[in-house]
């Protein structure tokens, strides 16, 4: 048995080595590492024990958990046992896919709240009942790419409410709940669209531009990985690891109705689901995942967070994206006039 055994792990190393080698040729043609081919690739790197483990009585939450990476990822944490909280803009569908995963999973610890993340009235009212236990982990992933602008009741344009200031909020209201968890994590789910854009907070509010959905979203997505090293800063000693990630391209109902002409050219190459949402599970779960913070990471491997020389931030950029995040959720939005003035400083 001992030589089958070691049979066994010799080959289990070889293909993982092949799996480095055959990644590291891949890795800079982008298009095939973020698609399903780069997935298989790298998911040959793998540990399979970094994900058999049990999360009895460990409470996952998760924005945008009732569809696509959110739902995908709920569902392998309930399969792992954790209490899981979806919080979910529409009652319907998020109590719709709490009751798929209970009867997918035997597991009755699923539950759903409302909560559209861009309210910052909605993150206070919600973040109120979670506090009341600890949480373990805080999976930011709600997300959207609208066609054109759109302003929130605080005032916000829309993506950058969704994506930024209203996770910032709800990660500073659950910090307490966060770090009252043994193994608290909080994992800001990306997207490679970041490496096209630099931190710019010029225009957050997209009133001196015309409105480009897609720079938008990717402006946003370079904003979340930057606050995730800040939180990472932030929260360090409190024993809470802060971690960001990209899915990769997967077929999701976001890109399907948001980039339609991309996902009829690529749909045949798009990664699935489950293994866009793969890196938010082993992040929110094993051990490895917790071996890290301030890191981004694309399948189970932390990854640069620059490409092109033009995207990199200053630290004064950084310090200022954290300041007006702290100035939006701090402001009435009652005050006709604090719009401009959280905007502006």
């Amino acid at each position: 048995m001992s030589t089958g055994l070691a049979a066994f792990g010799t080959a289990r190393d070889a293909r993982r080595l092949l799996g480095r080698a055959l990644g590291a040729i891949v890795d800079p043609t982008i298009a095939v590492s973020f698609a399903r081919p780069g997935f298989r690739l790298h998911a040959m790197t793998f540990d399979p024990d970094d994900l058999r483990v049990d999360l009895t009585g460990r409470r996952c939450v998760v924005t945008g958990g009732n569809s696509g990476l959110g739902y995908e990822a709920a569902l392998a944490l309930a399969h792992l046992g954790a209490t899981v909280v979806l919080l979910c803009r529409d009652a319907e569908r998020g109590n719709g896919a709490a009751a798929a995963i209970r009867a997918a999973t035997g597991n009755p610890s699923v539950s759903a709240e409302v909560l559209d993340v861009s309210s910052l009235a909605g993150v206070r009212t919600v973040a109120d009942r979670l506090r009341t236990a600890p949480v373990d982990v805080l999976i930011h992933n709600a997300g959207l790419l609208p066609a054109a602008r759109i302003e929130t009741a605080d005032g916000l344009e829309l993506t950058f409410a969704t994506h930024v200031v209203g996770p910032f909020l709800l990660t500073q209201l659950l910090r307490d709940a966060l770090a009252a968890s043994a193994d608290g994590r909080v994992i800001w789910v990306s997207s490679g669209g970041m490496y096209t854009q630099r931190l710019d907070l010029g225009d957050v509010d997209w009133r001196m531009r015309d409105y480009d959905g897609v720079k938008a979203y990717a402006e946003t997505k370079r904003a979340q990985v930057v606050l995730a090293e800040l939180f990472a800063a932030e929260l360090g000693a409190s024993g809470i690891v802060v971690n960001s990630m990209h899915p990769g391209w997967a077929d999701t109902p976001g890109v399907r109705t948001s980039l339609p002409g991309f996902h009829r050219i690529t749909r045949a190459f798009l990664r699935t689901p489950a293994e866009g949402a793969d890196t938010i599970v082993w992040l929110a779960a094993s051990a490895r995942g917790r071996a890290y913070t301030g890191r981004f990471f694309l399948d189970r491997e932390p990854r640069r967070t620059h490409l092109l020389p033009f995207t990199r931030e200053s630290a004064d950029d950084r310090a200022a994206l954290w300041s007006l995040c702290e100035r939006l959720v701090a402001a009435d939005p009652s005050d006709a006039g604090s719009r401009h003035d959280r905007m502006t400083g």
